[in-house]
């Protein structure tokens, strides 16, 4: 049994897909599925029960995936012992990355304290795999909606309210709306709009309601579907739609301005926390009150 081939095998759990796994591993999806092979010769028993183009952790998989989480820590340990290293403690954050691009610097900051030699890493994947994940030991910090946490929390997790997402209506310098600050609900309907197929956070295909506009009352225009929030930033700077976009959007993009609705009633906020198996999300909470 390899090492290397249990990191891979992780990521496969993880993501429940070979190409996945293959693109976050920097692999082909065969040199990937000769890896997974592998493990389950060397073991003598399938670790996977194939469904479709996905793969579902059976009994013995789900055995392995605890026990895989420490002998890879046991095998870095002992690396950097011999090589008379001291090993920096680490934090394994995973969340959808809209959460992770509003929260990455916040929890970053209360988690280095100064001296402490602390490494972070950030693994980009859905509420549901970050939930899993963690009650695995796969993590040590998720980062969920309020709506994920109440459907799948892990036995005895601590979590913390980190901070919301709010959506708000988003236009770029190009735009023929781009000189307003405020417009009514009839005009905006007159153009195009970006959006995602998939619900950022759970990664569910909810169609024109997965950014949270409600269509059912105000049915857009949409032209351009992109589930890569970069692309829909960049569709939107280049005036070619407007999209529903989270507030950060607005801070960390230069030129997009949030354009406020009149006559809207609806509000779309998402409340966000630090979910842990462990203290570190109650480090979290002391260090940000």
């Amino acid at each position: 049994m390899d090492i290397a081939d249990l990191r891979s095998y992780l990521v496969i759990s993880r993501l429940a897909n070979l190409r996945a796994a293959a693109d976050v591993l920097h692999q082909t999806p065969s040199a990937l599925s000769k890896s997974l092979k592998r493990l389950e010769s060397s073991l003598g028993t399938p670790l996977f029960d194939r469904v479709g183009k996905s793969l579902r952790l059976n009994a013995a998989g789900e055995r392995l995936a605890a026990r895989a989480v420490e002998l890879v820590a046991l095998a870095d340990a002992t690396a950097a012992e011999f090589k008379g290293q001291v090993p920096p403690s680490r934090c394994r954050v995973m969340g959808p990355p809209v959460l992770q691009a509003a929260f990455a610097a916040s929890l970053t900051a209360q988690m280095v304290h100064a001296g402490e030699r602390v490494v972070v890493d950030f693994v980009s994947c859905f509420e549901d795999a970050a939930l899993t994940a963690l009650g695995r030991g796969e993590a040590d910090l998720a980062l969920v909606t309020a709506a994920a946490l109440a459907q799948a929390a892990p036995a005895q997790a601590t979590s913390v309210h980190v901070g919301d997402v709010r959506m708000h209506l988003g236009v770029g310098p190009g735009h023929p709306l781009a000189r307003r600050t405020q417009v009514a609900m009839a005009e905006v309907l007159h153009h195009d709009f970006a959006c995602v197929e998939r619900s950022p956070f759970c990664g569910i295909d909810r169609g024109s309601r997965s950014d949270g506009w409600r269509d059912d009352h105000f049915p857009r225009r949409i032209r351009y579907w992109a589930d890569d929030l970069d692309l829909l930033y960049t569709l939107v700077l280049q005036g070619l739609c407007l999209a529903y976009l989270p507030d950060f959007a607005f801070e960390q993009r230069p030129g997009l301005r949030p354009l406020s609705v009149t006559d809207c009633p609806f509000d779309c906020v998402e409340r966000v926390y630090a979910v842990s198996a462990s203290r570190a999300a109650q480090s979290v909470g002391r260090s940000s009150s």
